[in-house]
């Protein structure tokens, strides 16, 4: 619900920007990220570089956070609803509906 309601927001901020430019306007998320908090990105950054590989941080973070905001969020809630979601009860051949 975190993230669906993030991406939401930083949607609702595009809109906005988007009809006050006369031009679509989409904000990468590392952008958003800097005017929020520059430090943890920093450390973020550091940490991924130094912990895990520098590989990891160049091409896949980096690409992620050249993504609109909305988009990156929209996606991450997707995915925890599909992991959290339960699977239908079967009875038999049958799918029961609750």
């Amino acid at each position: 619900m975190v993230a669906l309601a993030i991406a939401v927001i930083m949607a609702v901020l595009d809109a906005t920007r988007t009809v006050a430019a006369s031009q679509l306007v989409m904000t990468p998320l590392a952008t958003s990220w800097l005017a929020v908090s520059p430090e943890t990105l920093n450390t973020v950054q550091e940490f991924v570089r130094a912990k895990i590989h520098p590989l990891v941080w160049d091409p896949v973070i980096t690409g992620i956070l050249n993504q609109p905001g909305f988009i990156v969020f929209g996606v991450l809630a997707f995915l925890l609803y599909a992991i959290g979601r339960k699977p239908p009860r079967r009875i038999g051949r049958f799918i029961a509906e609750s």
